[in-house]
């Protein structure tokens, strides 16, 4: 059989540091951090803290793997390789869909936000000449899509400073804000002290929580294309997990002391009160700019992603031969096709059912971020197994407090999963959940050949990335 064509090694150090950075400050902190405050109150920061650090241990863990195997694909083909065929289709599909469910959201946002400026324009309008405009970047090459998406994490970054800036300002110098309990940290113990809806309130956020992580495991799909994935992959992870503990702890711990949290009723974002506090005249059209920009950044990592899982599962025989074919630019063009005829299509059912659409699209959301780093986790645990039982060379880029931290990691996401069913809002993704994984063992079961059925090996003894897609029979294990 012969080896696939090879994707272009265009990301720089520069563009996955950004693009990893980026794709974990969106939807969930712009809009969906509403929803972690009202759960826990002030609180909402250690929940924030404690989520962070079992982020990092993903991050490290896919980040061990990608270095020893920067394949594209990445976490599915580790999931097929260290846990079995069936666990990298999972985690594949459900990586893929995810995507696609959020780039849905995006889209529909994208089109709310515009409509902020232009009222008389129909919605459809904008989602369609978003979506083909950012097929056009992820076609050119990945060199052009790894600059966009830096300038646009680099404008969601800097919109940020500024107001953590103007905040602390507000609050040392009482800035252009002098009404009763309007700024100061006293307003993050004064209603109903610092944890006022207690433990429950606590651990409830943690589903809305984890899931504005997500989508930071797109750093491990960058390692097909990185130009140098040992140096840059273990510097992008390294000084992304504290950046992010920063913007979201120190961010919304300020927008908590600027105004109470009892305040903040989910109906606007806690941003529109901060850029209101800085006392900005056209605050509103400031943050137009930010929350567009973060569409289309999500939308630009999103449909990346998918089309580079797309062709990892093709290499595997999981998904059609068609997904490996590239431009002449190194770019999966079907991958990248079928991602936009499918938001195409989610646009069209979106208009028709817009209430049911998005009870599915948040449902199944939450629930897929935290199956595939349970994936990604448990794949990690069985390669570091192996290689201590085998006395393969160790890896390059070992994950911290090994074993005890994975293993703590991986009982924080069953944990979550536990809180997705028992808090009600949450509970559906566990059934929508359920009927996902059904589906994608009728279609494992019923539609995936032989080939893709089989364990795939991606290195040989020396760590040298061997001929991907090639079976090799399983090694005999020593009797000891």
């Amino acid at each position: 059989m012969a080896a696939p064509e090879a994707l272009k090694r265009g990301l720089t150090a520069r563009h996955i540091r950004w693009m990893a950075l980026g794709s974990a400050i969106g939807t969930g902190l712009f809009m969906g951090s509403a929803g972690a405050i009202q759960a826990a109150g002030p609180a909402v920061l250690l929940a924030y803290i404690i989520g962070g650090a079992a982020v990092f241990m993903v991050m490290r863990a896919l980040g061990e793997m990608a270095v020893r195997h920067p394949v594209s694909g990445s976490f599915a083909q580790y999931a097929s390789r260290y846990i079995g065929p069936f666990a990298g289709f999972l985690a594949g599909w459900t990586y893929t869909f995810e995507m696609f469910v959020v780039a849905l959201a995006d889209v529909t946002a994208f089109g709310l936000y515009m409509g902020f400026w232009f009222p008389d324009v129909e919605r459809w309008i904008w989602v369609l000449a978003v979506v083909f405009f950012i097929a056009a970047i992820n076609l050119i090459s990945v060199k052009v899509f790894g600059e966009l998406e830096f300038w646009f994490s680099l404008i969601k970054i800097t919109a940020i400073v500024l107001m953590i800036v103007g905040g602390i300002a507000i609050i040392v110098f009482g800035l252009g804000n002098q009404s009763e309990g309007a700024a100061g940290i006293q307003n993050l113990v004064s209603h109903g002290g610092f944890m006022p809806n207690g433990l429950w309130g606590l651990l409830a956020s943690f589903t809305v929580v984890m899931f504005a992580f997500g989508g930071i495991e797109v750093i491990g799909i960058t390692a097909g294309e990185a130009q140098n994935p040992k140096k840059v992959i273990p510097q992008a992870i390294n000084s992304v997990p504290m950046r992010i503990l920063l913007f979201y702890v120190l961010t919304l711990g300020v927008i908590m002391s600027l105004q109470p949290w009892t305040t903040i009723d989910g109906k606007t974002s806690p941003f529109v009160s901060i850029f209101e506090s800085l006392g900005l005249s056209g605050a509103a059209h400031i943050l137009n700019v930010v929350v567009i920009t973060a569409a289309l950044s999500a939308i630009n990592a999103d449909i990346f992603g998918a089309g580079r899982m797309l062709r990892g599962l093709a290499e595997q025989g999981q998904a059609p031969k068609q997904f490996m074919k590239l431009t002449k630019s190194g770019v999966p063009w079907l991958t990248v096709v079928t991602m936009v005829t499918a938001l195409l299509l989610g646009v069209v059912l979106n208009a028709i059912f817009p209430d049911q659409i998005f009870f599915f699209i948040a449902a199944l959301a939450t629930f897929a971020t935290v199956l595939v780093w349970l994936m990604i986790l448990i794949a990690h645990v069985r390669m570091k197994r192996e290689i201590a039982r085998e006395s393969r060379l160790p890896s390059e880029f070992p994950v911290p407090l090994w074993p005890g931290a994975s293993y703590a990691a991986i009982a924080f996401i069953l944990f979550v999963i536990v809180m997705i069913g028992l808090v009600p809002d949450s509970r559906p993704a566990i059934f929508v959940g359920a009927v996902w994984v059904v589906l994608l063992a009728l279609s494992y079961r019923f539609f995936v050949k032989d080939a893709g059925k089989r364990r795939y090996e991606l290195v040989d003894e020396t760590g040298a990335i061997a001929v991907q897609g090639e079976p090799v029979r399983p090694r005999r294990r020593r009797v000891r």
